[in-house]
């Protein structure tokens, strides 16, 4: 079976191997020594292995799903030879994290701009992500507009800045505690004033206290959408990857508090949690559409969930 797919470019495919190695090697660190000696896929082997996605975060519960599809294979077969275990995971845990329904993309999108709002708490990348992004589309040609909507902390506002600069993309911005819903309706004027593609806005991790976090990003959503009626295209939730099982914790909060379309997870190169990304995939059945593994400009990787799993549980 091939899982080198036809638009992931080897260079891609380099990065996300080297961006997945620490959490390759401590998953397979794990199995090697419970496979030792071993020539079959017992129930040891399975209680081994369920134990080895357990501590690699990919959940609880969708760990009992993969090994529940383990033992279905093993009683189909009969015989299952430990030598094809790698690629047995491999295509029971890339069926079990199938793409949802298709969500709206700016590939499919017909009128400019693509309005797309990120959402996600303090510290997880949020802001860079953005910064690659918009780098992302300025190399297909895609005029780039930033709202700094993030406006209880000056340091993400100059972040922002700082990331517009290094890609040549304008950001919107107000001063420290303005209404992050008024930058994202003077993002939104001015994307279509210069008649841009993309329209990114950073929104708030930590809301003042007496602000709620469902309240505000509903104000932005309707502000926004007094300028374009079917705005936000996109809602993507950035979640740090590191860690692990909070951040499928930050995803249910976040999942409660708006309509998120598409998940971001960030900083997988510096961890042995990757696993979180088949957890987050799996409970939420939101598309993740990108991984960050590592901090240069193109390390921000479209998912594709065949190369993941097959750079994730590949035997060197």
């Amino acid at each position: 079976m091939s899982f080198l797919g036809k638009l992931f470019s080897k260079e891609n495919k380099k990065s996300l191997d080297k961006g997945l190695k620490k959490s390759k090697d401590g998953f397979f660190s794990r199995l090697n020594k419970t496979l030792i000696g071993k020539s079959v896929v017992d129930d040891e082997v399975l209680d081994q292995i369920e134990e080895a996605l357990i501590e690699s975060d990919v959940g609880v519960g969708t760990t009992i799903k993969i090994i529940e599809r383990l033992e279905k294979r093993v009683a189909k077969d009969k015989y299952l030879n430990t030598e094809e275990l790698d690629v047995i995971l491999r295509e029971e845990i890339a069926e079990l994290i199938a793409k949802p329904s298709q969500v709206s993309d700016l590939e499919t999108h017909q009128d400019k701009p693509f309005v797309i709002l990120v959402v996600g708490v303090n510290g997880v990348g949020k802001t860079t992500t953005i910064g690659k992004l918009a780098a992302k589309y300025c190399k297909q040609n895609k005029k780039v507009i930033l709202g700094a909507a993030d406006t209880f902390r000056a340091a993400a506002v100059e972040q922002l800045k700082l990331h517009g600069q290094r890609v040549g993309v304008p950001v919107i911005s107000k001063t420290t505690n303005a209404d992050p819903s008024s930058v994202a309706f003077e993002t939104v004027k001015e994307g279509l004033k210069q008649e841009v593609d993309v329209i990114i806005i950073d929104t708030a991790g930590r809301l003042h206290t007496k602000v709620n976090l469902m309240a505000e990003l509903s104000k932005i959503e309707r502000v926004i959408q007094k300028v374009i009626p079917n705005a936000p295209h996109e809602v993507m939730l950035v979640l740090d990857g590191s860690t692990g099982q909070n951040a499928i914790i930050q995803a249910r909060e976040f999942t409660k508090a708006t309509n998120i379309t598409t998940i971001t997870v960030t900083k997988l190169d510096g961890t042995a949690k990757g696993g979180v990304v088949i957890g987050i995939a799996d409970e939420f059945k939101i598309p993740v559409k990108y991984i960050g593994v590592g901090e240069k400009i193109d390390d921000l990787l479209e998912f594709d969930k065949v190369e993941f799993v097959d750079s994730l549980f590949r035997k060197d």
